[in-house]
């Protein structure tokens, strides 16, 4: 009996020197977490959240950019601010792509990334700039303050041969959308809310003529289609041209559920948006959103926090980016 004592303390003893490693590696890399900065840079929340604020003043578009920016970013592989790199001699930008068609105003998240800079430099990562500008811009578009956690570090590689891999398009099939989406951990609601951010902004007409010539696509609302003909007059627009029909005429500034009621009334500009409110299995969200909106924000602020965590980069993985257009230079 004794010495089987002895030996059950002696594995007990070899065993806390093995999980030692573990706790040491966990207190190092805390993963993401709330208000990561809380210590190394108490301020860089409070400083994106005003510049937000202030070129949303200035110009109110950059609310839909920041809004796109997330999601381009973080469903593709990494949520770590490889979108925002500029393209080199050996990578193309994620930016200068087809799936990233009608993306801008990248130029004021270099104007946050230099206002934290100059209070913390090289502390705060371009990858959570993306995110919390994101945040914050829902704000301003009238939708819901959404905890979302920070500690994401910056990829050094651009994914642009892997967009089509995982950003779906316009133009997929629903059940695509679905499965793409899944992959990253985000339901079915989660799904229908996400595309409720076409509450806000404009479509260009080289996403959506193929719905108006040669011939009108019949599901769209014949009361619709004239401000969409008038809009877009032609056939093969230009794509440098500014030529755009609203999202959601009602209210085209506003996250909001009216979304769901004009996809509902046929008014939906894209293929997503008339089968998200004809397919069977997104249709009873639809429903269900249009006529709360308290439910779509519930739905809408989860799937942002799960796309927002997916897959990042943290503790010694990346880096902290100095500019958001370029991985550092390493001697």
């Amino acid at each position: 009996m004794g010495s089987k004592a002895l030996f059950f303390c002696a594995l007990i003893f070899l065993s806390a020197f093995a999980v030692q490693p573990a706790f040491a590696e966990d207190e190092e890399n805390p993963g993401l977490v709330m208000n990561y900065y809380k210590d190394s840079c108490p301020q860089a929340e409070e400083i994106i959240r005003e510049q937000v604020k202030l070129l949303y003043k200035r110009h109110k578009n950059t609310a839909f950019s920041w809004l796109r920016n997330i999601f381009h970013d973080c469903a593709v592989e990494s949520c770590d601010a490889s979108l925002l790199l500029d393209s080199t001699r050996r990578s193309l930008s994620e930016k200068e792509t087809d799936r990233s068609f009608g993306l801008r105003n990248f130029r004021y998240l270099d104007t946050i990334k230099e206002a934290v800079e100059r209070e913390c430099p090289e502390v705060v990562s371009c990858a959570d700039i993306l995110v919390l500008s994101a945040r914050d811009g829902i704000v301003a578009l009238g939708g819901p303050y959404i905890p979302l956690k920070t500690g994401r570090r910056d990829g050094r590689k651009s994914r642009a041969d892997l967009l089509e891999q995982y950003l779906p398009d316009h133009n997929e099939s629903i059940s695509v959308v679905l499965e793409r989406f899944a992959a990253m951990g985000i339901d079915t609601p989660g799904v229908v809310a996400l595309l409720g951010a076409h509450s806000v902004g404009r479509t260009h007409c080289v996403k959506l003529v193929h719905r108006l010539y040669p011939d009108v696509d019949p599901a769209l609302n014949p009361d619709h289609v004239e401000h969409m003909l008038y809009k877009c007059p032609d056939p093969i627009p230009d794509p440098k041209a500014v030529q755009y029909v609203r999202n959601d005429r009602g209210t085209p500034m506003k996250l909001d559920n009216n979304y769901y009621r004009n996809i509902l009334d046929n008014k939906g500009l894209l293929i997503v948006d008339h089968q998200l409110a004809t397919d069977k299995r997104t249709k009873p969200y639809v429903k269900k959103m249009a006529k709360s909106q308290d439910y779509f924000f519930k739905e809408f602020s989860r799937a942002i926090a799960i796309l927002s965590e997916n897959n990042p980069l943290t503790g010694t993985m990346g880096e902290i980016r100095k500019q958001c257009t370029m991985a550092n230079k390493h001697h």
